[in-house]
């Protein structure tokens, strides 16, 4: 039986995308592996958001083409692929074929229907725009998920224009999804044993506008909880909110739902008026500290997320010091940080006011620096008043051989860990315990004998 291997770079949307071609895969008769030199098929899907993120693109592509045996075919989908189609494939002889978001889904069929190829004998692409092959792929059933937790995509694309995203220009215009649709694929993912599912999208707050539903992500989320909740969902948590979307509905949702999480991530890039218009973005830092204040006034254990963006062009040391400004006073528990990146095609690409580059990793240095004591604070915080927490087991670390997990306070794989000790626990369970240490951005938790609830 022929064997493949599906490398994921990218943002959890990517991860969605990869797990509906394994399943593709699965169901054409191929078997998956780990090894690289196993695979007779090896697909990388890219990532293409900055420069960074291609160069490591790249660098896998020719990786595993070292790694991969010489009749094995190698595939590049994704975003690059999209995004740069014949130009990647000329520029990787590496690669067997380059197939966009609309072959994504038919991998199998289209590399027994393609021509030949190779270590460098004829590469090909496959060039369908977005709009019918994104929608297909949304469509298309998951694998059985063996993990606790699963991404659920329940759009694609964007519609907004800021200034430094070139998404739109590849991902399209926003497709939401229906919202039978989406219960159905959560439902397969719960009954697999699926305890916390992460919503995502590329503006998740904007859910249903583009299918005469504004607004619709509140009752989204009303219908998973009540459809699913009797089935063993336990959280929801929602990744990347525009700011400006956050209103009263939506909060007063997700406040009141006991599976839909207090974790807020907020898609803030700056705290600068002026520079957050030229981004041609919402908000200023006033009105970002006015909505943080009002939902830790209603909910004082909510969790705050964003990234930002350094170095826009127009960016003053003034604007900056406003960013350190908003920082100090948010103290949100986590944020990340990330240098400008002049994207082909964008309106920041061509800006006047370019920052310099040494500029650029100055003022990243002392964002780390002023967020960094502010995220072990409110850890610190945690341990000093023996919080009591509910953990979802998600793994035993292999040092230790104890049980690791997250609370709502913590998204998968970017935020910290709660490091349970004194516990038999499996992932999938969930458990009490209460914070005794830190190390670092993670938690040590010892297990409660029985439940603080009453």
């Amino acid at each position: 039986m022929p064997r493949f291997l599906v490398e994921t770079l990218g943002c959890p949307k990517n991860a969605v995308d990869s797990d509906k071609i394994i399943a593709s895969l699965l169901a054409d008769g191929l078997e998956a592996t780990t090894e690289a030199g196993e695979a007779d098929l090896v697909v990388v899907n890219t990532c293409a958001f900055i420069e960074a993120a291609r160069e490591e693109s790249i660098e896998t592509v020719l990786a595993l083409a070292d790694l991969k045996h010489p009749a094995a075919k190698l595939v590049v989908t994704g975003c690059m692929a999209e995004r740069y189609g014949a130009e990647l494939a000329t520029a990787l002889p590496e690669v067997d074929a380059v197939i966009g978001f609309a072959g994504a889904g038919r991998l199998a069929d289209r590399l027994s229907t393609g021509p030949p190829g190779g270590n460098g004998q004829g590469a090909f692409t496959v060039t369908e725009r977005p709009a019918e092959g994104v929608r297909d792929l949304l469509e298309l059933p998951r694998p059985r998920h063996s993990a606790p937790w699963a991404y659920l995509k329940v759009a694609e694309g964007c519609d907004r224009a800021c200034a430094f995203c070139a998404i739109p220009s590849f991902r399209g215009k926003q497709r939401s999804r229906s919202a039978e649709s989406i219960l159905a694929e959560a439902r397969g993912l719960v009954e697999s044993g699926v305890v916390e599912l992460v919503l995502v999208a590329q503006d998740l707050a904007w859910y249903g506008r583009d299918i005469g539903t504004p607004g619709s992500l509140a009752p989204l989320l009303r219908l998973l909880d009540h459809e699913l909740a009797p089935l063993g969902l336990a959280r929801i948590r929602l990744l990347y909110l525009y700011p400006s979307e956050v209103r009263e509905p939506l909060v007063e949702t997700m406040l009141e739902l006991p599976t839909v999480v207090p974790y807020f991530d907020l898609s803030l890039q700056h705290a600068e008026r002026a520079l957050l218009a030229r981004m041609k973005r919402w908000g200023s830092g006033e009105r970002f500290l006015t909505m943080i204040a009002d939902i830790r006034r209603r909910e004082p254990d909510a969790a705050f997320r964003s990234s930002f963006i350094v170095g826009f062009p127009g960016e003053t040391e003034a604007a900056h010091d406003e960013l350190l400004t908003f920082l100090r006073e948010a103290r949100l528990d986590w944020a990340g940080f990330f240098p400008f990146s002049p994207e082909a095609g964008t309106p920041g690409a061509t800006m006047d006011g370019q920052v310099a580059e040494h500029l650029v990793a100055e003022w990243l240095r002392e964002c780390d620096d002023v967020q960094t004591p502010i995220t072990q604070a409110s850890r610190d915080a945690l341990v000093r008043a023996a919080t009591v927490v509910e953990v979802l087991v998600e793994g035993i670390d292999d040092e230790t051989g104890h049980p690791v997990g997250r609370t709502h306070r913590e998204a998968p794989e970017i935020d910290g860990l709660v490091r349970l000790t004194d516990s038999s626990a499996r992932p999938g369970d969930l458990v009490w315990a209460t914070v005794t240490s830190s190390l670092g951005i993670d938690v040590v938790a010892s297990e409660l004998v029985a439940s603080p609830l009453p």
